[in-house]
C-alpha cells in the first residue's frame, strides 16, 4: 500500500514539473537572431538599425552631416556654411534644418511589385547618412524643378517648410567622400541607389527603364541586383514609380 501511495505521488508530481516546463517555454518571447547584412552598415548615419521580421529598420534624425547654409541660427549653427558652390543663381530658401525622428522600414530582400506605385512627395527613400530621398518634383503640385533646384546648397540640398532637410539629385557629398561609382543608399522598396558612374562610365536615362534603374551585378551584390542609378538629368534618382513593393516611413 505504501509503495502504491509513492508510486502515486512521482507520477503527480512529474506531470506537475512537464505542465511547468511547457508554461514556461510558451512564456518565452522569440528572439529574432537575423544578422543584419553588412551591407546596410554602410548607413553610417543611423541611430538605430536592426532587423523585424523581413524588414531593416533604419531609424534616422535627418540632419546632414555635412556644413550647409541652411544651418544658420539653428541648434547646430557650428555647422553654418555660406554658399560656396557653382551655381551663380543660388537663392537661398527661407527655412532652416531641423532634427526629426524618421523610422525607414525596407525589405530585407526587395521583389519586384506586381502594381508599381508612384512616389509621393517627402521621404521616398534613404542615403548612406541619414539624410532622406525625395523623388523628382517640388511640392505641393508635383512641379519641376527647375527653380527650386536654385535653393540647392553646395552639396545639393535643402530643407522643405518644416525644416526636413533632403536630396532630390546626386548628393555631393557622399560622391565626393566615397566616390561616384559607389552605394548611397536605399528606395523603401530596399533596391539600392547607386551613383553616377559604372564601369567608369557615366550613366544616362537612357541606359535605365521608366523606374530608372537596372540589373546586374555590383560590388556589393556580386550575384546580382535591381539598383537604381542618379543621373544629371530628370528624373536624376527614381523615374515612374518604385520598382518593387515599398516599405514604409514614419516622421
Amino acid at each position: 500500500m505504501k509503495t502504491k501511495l509513492l508510486f502515486s505521488c512521482f507520477i503527480i508530481l512529474s506531470l506537475a514539473c512537464k505542465k511547468s516546463s511547457t508554461s514556461s517555454e510558451e512564456a518565452t518571447p522569440t528572439t529574432n537572431t537575423t544578422t543584419l547584412p553588412d551591407v546596410y552598415k554602410k548607413i553610417y548615419g543611423a541611430q538605430d538599425i536592426y532587423m523585424e521580421g523581413n524588414f531593416v529598420v533604419i531609424k534616422v534624425n535627418g540632419l546632414p552631416d555635412h556644413n550647409s547654409p541652411y544651418y544658420q541660427n539653428t541648434t547646430w549653427s557650428s555647422k553654418y556654411e555660406a554658399y560656396n558652390g557653382t551655381n551663380a543663381a543660388f537663392n537661398k530658401n527661407p527655412n532652416k534644418i531641423a532634427s526629426f525622428n524618421y523610422t525607414f522600414k525596407i525589405p530585407l530582400n526587395p521583389q519586384v511589385a506586381t502594381t508599381h506605385r508612384a512616389t509621393a512627395l517627402g521621404a521616398i527613400g534613404v542615403s548612406l547618412n541619414g539624410v532622406p530621398i525625395y523623388n523628382q518634383y517640388a511640392g505641393p503640385n508635383n512641379q519641376p524643378l527647375t527653380g527650386e533646384i536654385n535653393s540647392f546648397d553646395q552639396y545639393a540640398g535643402h530643407p522643405q517648410q518644416q525644416g526636413a532637410y533632403h536630396y532630390h539629385v546626386e548628393p555631393t557629398y557622399l560622391t565626393n567622400a566615397k566616390g561616384k561609382n559607389t552605394l548611397l543608399g536605399f528606395l523603401l522598396d530596399g533596391f539600392p541607389v547607386y551613383g553616377p558612374l559604372e564601369n567608369n562610365r557615366t550613366v544616362v536615362n537612357a541606359d535605365l527603364d521608366e523606374f530608372h534603374g537596372h540589373t546586374h551585378a555590383t560590388a556589393d551584390y556580386p550575384n546580382g541586383i535591381y539598383h537604381y542609378h542618379i543621373t544629371s538629368t530628370d528624373p536624376y534618382i527614381n523615374g515612374s514609380g518604385y520598382y518593387g513593393t515599398a516599405g514604409t516611413v514614419t516622421q
